[in-house]
Formats: structure tokens, sequence, C-alpha cells
């Protein structure tokens, strides 16, 4: 998920030390799709953005080398790859641009997406540099847009895939949770700020896990994965504040390869 309007940030950088937040299954046999063509949509979650290694090519989508899809298709070598998810991609962006990759011989799917439409980058931004108060009220608008708004937004994009790709073994896959609570950060975010945030997390995931079976599509939920590596856990699989600014509160590469990619691994 992009980050914007983050200069003030850079102000804060000592009292911030871990802000988080980047064809149905039934229809397919028991043969698993590597074989196929595999392709992977979404956001930055998706894309890499805080992984490094960025191919130059993909300019402001900033998709790695490091990122969970291109290590899984690396490894498991599928008759074609199609990278398309982006830096700062909403629902809408998957519709309009990310779906050109899919067709009748596509085998699996993989995407991240949500974040961004429920304002992830305002929702952090206004935690960081507003207090408490401020941090509770934007994560309670948050969570609302998430309940009442997102779930029409991803039938959507889940309806689109399935028609382009109606074979295609499709993986949703959630955030994690991004703050250890009662962790060891000393500074930062009051730990019910911390909270609610957590919370939005857990909300978010419910909503795609439940849009997700609707669809027949795959959930796979990363938070077992990153457990004991969230920030403020002393051995963090997110960036806090970093520099570029736009990789902040996003998987590292570790968070990608150890978090992410078992994950999909177990799902496809």
């Amino acid at each position: 998920m992009r980050l914007s309007r983050y200069a003030a940030l850079t102000s804060v950088l000592f009292v911030t030390p871990a802000l988080a937040l980047t064809g149905a299954s039934a229809a397919v046999s028991a043969q698993l799709p590597h074989a196929a063509g595999y392709v992977a949509l979404g956001d930055s979650y998706s894309s890499g953005v805080g992984a490094g290694s960025y191919d130059g090519s993909s300019g402001s989508c900033k998709r790695s080398t490091k990122a969970y899809p291109a290590l899984w298709a690396a490894a498991h070598r599928p008759a074609s790859f199609s990278f398309d998810a982006c830096s700062g991609a909403r629902t809408g962006d998957v519709v309009s641009g990310q779906l050109g990759g899919l067709n009748s011989g596509t085998g699996l799917v993989s995407i991240t997406v949500g974040g961004n439409d429920a304002g992830f980058a305002d929702t952090m931004e206004t935690c960081t540099l507003q207090g408490e108060s401020a941090c509770l009220a934007r994560v309670g608008q948050a969570r609302t847009y998430i309940e009442n708004t997102l779930p029409g937004k991803l039938d959507t994009v889940y309806a689109a895939i399935a028609h382009k790709a109606p074979s295609a073994r499709v993986v949703v896959l959630g955030y994690p949770r991004f703050y250890k609570l009662n962790g060891d950060c000393a500074a930062g975010l009051t730990e019910k700020s911390r909270a609610a945030i957590d919370a939005a997390a857990d909300d978010i995931n419910g909503v795609l896990a439940k849009r997700a079976a609707d669809h027949h599509f795959t959930f796979a939920d990363v938070n077992r994965a990153f457990a004991g590596h969230e920030l403020c856990s002393g051995s963090p699989w997110l960036h806090s504040v970093t520099f570029p600014v736009d990789e902040s509160y996003h998987p590292t590469a570790a968070g990608q390869s150890r978090g992410y990619l078992p994950v999909l691994g177990s799902a496809a």
C-alpha cells in the first residue's frame, strides 16, 4: 500500500517505533496448478514494497524480486507468470488495470487488496501525528468502511477474476496484525491505539475471508506465520518508519519469504 503525505513523519521518527500498515476453487481439480499460468494481483503487500530489489521497469508499482509472488514463481516455474500487483492499488485499480494476464489457462491467482480502500495511509498518518484520540476516531472510520463498503468492492473484484479465469485457484491473502501488544516498544503510539489498529486488521481479514468464501476462493490468513514477528515484538518482519517513507509499515524481505510465501505455498 502506498503511503502519501509523509514528509511530516520525519519529525516524529524518534517517537514512532512501530506503526503498521501494502474462477472458483471448487471447480479446480485436486491437481495443483503449478504447471499452469500464475497471475499475481493486488497492492504493495503483493508487489513487495519494503523487500527491496525492485524491478526498475515496474516504476512506481515497485515490484520486488523478493516479493512472495516472484519467489513462488521462481520455485515452481509455472507455464507463465504475470506479476501485476502494484503499490497503492485499490480494488478499482485491480479491475481496471491488472486483469489483462488472466485467461482460461490461468491456474493460480493470488491477491492482497482492500487496505488502501479502507484508508491505510491516512489512518497511519493520523495515528502517528495527531495522538490517541484522533487515532481512535480515524480507525473507527476505517472499521465502518470495512464493514459497510468494502464487501461490495471486493465482490466486484472477485467476480471479475472468476469471469476471466474460471478454472483458476484463487488465493486471497490477508494482512498481518501490526503490533505485538504489551511488546517492547517504549515510545510511540499508545497501547490503546495499537490495539485499535490490530482490531481493524482483524476486521479487514474477516471481510476478506467471508467474501472469498462466498466466491469459492481460498482465504489465506498470515497471522500465524507473522506471530512473534509483529512490530514491538523484538524480531519484526514489518518495517516501522523508513527512508524512503513509502516502505514504512510494509513487510521486510523476511516477511515476504518467511511470512507470505509459506502461506501461499500451503494454499496454492
